[in-house]
């Protein structure tokens, strides 16, 4: 079970990491967002055909809000979710995350402003499987420059965090599937990212642990601050949600 109630004892973070808010530069009503996008299109080619996955996006997700975005298959949800967290380039459009730009950083810079801002909850959990689940929350922290015994001490706790406090040692192939959810979560927790972007984030999970972790996200939109942009189908997650948006053959068709 993933202990929410240990997440009042915040892990400590070395200075250089500490959030700095971001100067906004984003106009119009996008710097009072975490993320903003305007007339946002994707156009993938295979030869000589061209395929429009995103057509003319606008959205905001204003700063501490849960924001679900949902769709079927196809739709171009994760595209969209890729696009936003600056992963993927869109073939048009801009993205302002925490009033900047990412749509107008070089490489070097849009790599930076997602290491000391974003953290990521992958669907496929991404762990390295020759390492445990303490290494594979130490790799994310040494990354951010926190290393040796106070990567050790923060992993450890992360995992607390999240339920696998017995679970530090163990490798990805003798964890479940929602157990690697949990060590790819608390992953994402490290640095304490103003974004936290996740896709599926409970798709592995049972009854229990996905309750868990909805609230968990919740508490750290609502308590610590953060935003939350998510990719589900599960409506489990609908009732923390600020905002339900959904995505239909690449169009924004509705929202509540």
């Amino acid at each position: 079970m993933i202990v929410v109630s240990h997440l009042q004892s915040p892990v400590s973070i070395p200075s250089s990491l500490q959030r700095v808010p971001a100067t906004p530069i984003c106009a119009e009503k996008t710097s009072l967002s975490a993320i903003a996008a305007r007339g946002i299109e994707m156009t993938f080619h295979s030869g000589s055909q061209r395929f429009q996955v995103l057509k003319s996006i606008d959205l905001d997700v204003p700063k501490g809000d849960i924001q679900i975005l949902m769709g079927p298959s196809g739709s171009g949800k994760t595209t969209l979710l890729s696009i936003l967290s600056g992963l993927l380039t869109p073939s048009d459009g801009r993205v302002c995350l925490l009033g900047r730009d990412i749509t107008k950083m070089s490489r070097s810079q849009l790599a930076r402003f997602r290491l000391s801002h974003i953290g990521f909850i992958f669907q496929g959990f991404n762990l390295f499987p020759a390492l445990t689940a303490a290494e594979n929350v130490e790799v994310a922290l040494n990354l951010k420059g926190i290393r040796g015994r106070e990567a050790r001490l923060q992993a450890n706790l992360l995992l607390e965090q999240v339920g696998l406090g017995d679970k530090t040692h163990y490798l990805p192939k003798d964890l479940s599937g929602g157990q690697k959810q949990r060590v790819a979560i608390a992953r994402a927790l490290g640095g304490k990212p103003e974004l936290i972007m996740a896709d599926e984030p409970t798709a592995a999970l049972d009854s229990k642990s996905g309750h868990a972790v909805i609230e968990l996200l919740r508490y750290l939109a609502k308590e610590e601050g953060a935003t939350v942009l998510m990719v589900t189908h599960d409506p489990r997650i609908l009732d923390v949600a600020d905002r339900v948006v959904h995505l239909e053959d690449g169009k924004l068709q509705s929202k509540s």
